[in-house]
């Protein structure tokens, strides 16, 4: 018996795209750098937080792709800098979030070395189609044109 995806399930028509998203999700990466929060704000709210100490607002990007929330850092050069020890992390990273269909980004702020990306999710309409049953031999027009 062989295992059926969200694709070729027969009751879930449509749902292909599903599935990739769920394959390039896991493909990410993310190590766990820089660590963050998902918190939820409202009844269709939600925060996202990073601690980046040491970044500067020039330092980071935050950019929509395809339904994907990419936050980027890459913090300057300080070659000039001779350190004794060196305990706080200022790699770059990438850090990517899938966001669903209706999910939007609100805005961005810095405050204390946090970053805060806020999303609201819009309700969508409840709508209720009639489809109309034609009779006679042959498919109906896509267009709802009648020959």
């Amino acid at each position: 018996m062989s295992k059926l995806g969200f694709g070729t399930h027969p009751y879930l028509l449509g749902f292909d795209e599903l599935e990739r998203l769920v394959e390039r999700t896991a493909r990410t990466g993310n190590e766990g750098y820089p660590p963050y929060n998902i918190e939820q704000t409202g009844a269709s709210g939600f925060r996202i937080t990073l601690a980046v100490a040491g970044f500067a607002e020039q330092d980071l990007s935050i950019t929509l792709e395809d339904r994907q929330l990419v936050i980027r850092g890459k913090s300057h050069d300080d070659s000039d800098r001779v350190y004794l020890h060196r305990g706080i992390a200022s790699r770059q990273f990438q850090r990517a979030f899938v966001l669903a269909d209706g999910v939007e980004v609100a805005g961005a702020s810095m405050e204390n070395g946090l970053l805060h990306v806020d999303l609201n999710r819009s309700t969508p309409e409840n709508v209720v189609q009639t489809i109309r049953i034609s009779s006679g031999p042959g498919r109906p027009d896509p267009k709802g044109d009648s020959q």
